[in-house]
């Protein structure tokens, strides 16, 4: 049924590929762009945070058989040219490493990947090992654009200003930058998609749903690893309960043979 429901919402139902916004049948869940990058990364992250819990855990371990089994039949199906995309991206990670590098930003650093993310250019992070590339795109809300083209600067602060303030000002007005912008550019090629066919192996594999259930499943179990790590379920109670507080609820106690016929 909710296969059909994204069949009968798709305005193209003879395309081979899900077009991304498209409605899915579900009310207020659209097709999701990057389907099979976006659960690598969810499930990677996954995983790294629960390695912080401790293995005795009952949570991290069904947590990780589950996420470890979704995470194999993910990486099982592969878009065409895949391989070969991925040889290109390797070869881009290696000649720009002054882009792709993962460490953590300070001062200088961290102003230079704010002009990164302005400038449309991608940034790198590793989850578990592998390492992921995202370019962070416009936001399409049409509320954001001014009517004119012009940027929004924010408001202008009232009363007396310094020279320095001032020159700011007017060099914002000028058009003109206050900081130079990054000298090398990377003109990404984004990774190959999955067609409708291969979304709908994904989707039967899994058994939860549509693709994009899955991630919003996938991202908030990726929110429930920091407040489990916070709780700590796993240690024992501050107060210890009465003997037989848990009697009631033990399977077998009161039946323990069934009724005669």
């Amino acid at each position: 049924m909710r296969v059909f429901s994204r069949l009968l919402a798709n305005v193209k139902p003879a395309a081979r590929y899900l077009e991304p916004g498209t409605a899915t049948g579900l009310t207020g869940l659209f097709t999701h762009p990057t389907p099979r990058s976006t659960l690598l990364y969810l499930y990677y992250s996954t995983l790294d945070k629960l390695k912080e819990l401790p293995e005795s855990s009952v949570y991290r371990q069904s947590t990780e058989a589950l996420t470890k089994h979704r995470l194999k039949i993910v990486e099982g199906i592969k878009p065409d040219g895949h391989d070969a995309w991925l040889d290109r991206s390797r070869k881009d990670v290696e000649k720009h490493p002054e882009i792709f590098d993962d460490k953590r930003p300070t001062g200088a650093e961290e102003g230079q990947q704010q002009q990164q993310r302005e400038q449309q250019q991608p940034s790198a992070v590793v989850r578990g090992g592998h390492t992921f590339v995202a370019v962070e795109m416009d936001d399409p809300d049409p509320s954001t654009v001014e009517w004119d083209g012009e940027p929004d600067v924010g408001s202008v602060a009232e009363g007396t200003r310094t020279e320095e303030e001032r020159g700011q000002d007017m060099a914002i007005l000028l058009g003109q930058g206050p900081q130079q912008r990054v000298e090398r550019q990377v003109d990404w090629e984004p990774e190959p998609q999955l067609d409708a066919d291969q979304i709908h192996e994904l989707e039967n594999k899994i058994a939860s749903g549509l693709v994009e259930e899955i991630i919003q499943v996938a991202e908030g179990e990726l929110k429930l690893v920091d407040i489990m790590a916070q709780a700590k379920p796993w240690e024992g109670l501050i107060e210890k309960p009465p003997q037989g507080q848990w009697a009631y609820f033990e399977r077998g106690t009161f039946t323990g043979k069934t009724q005669s016929p």
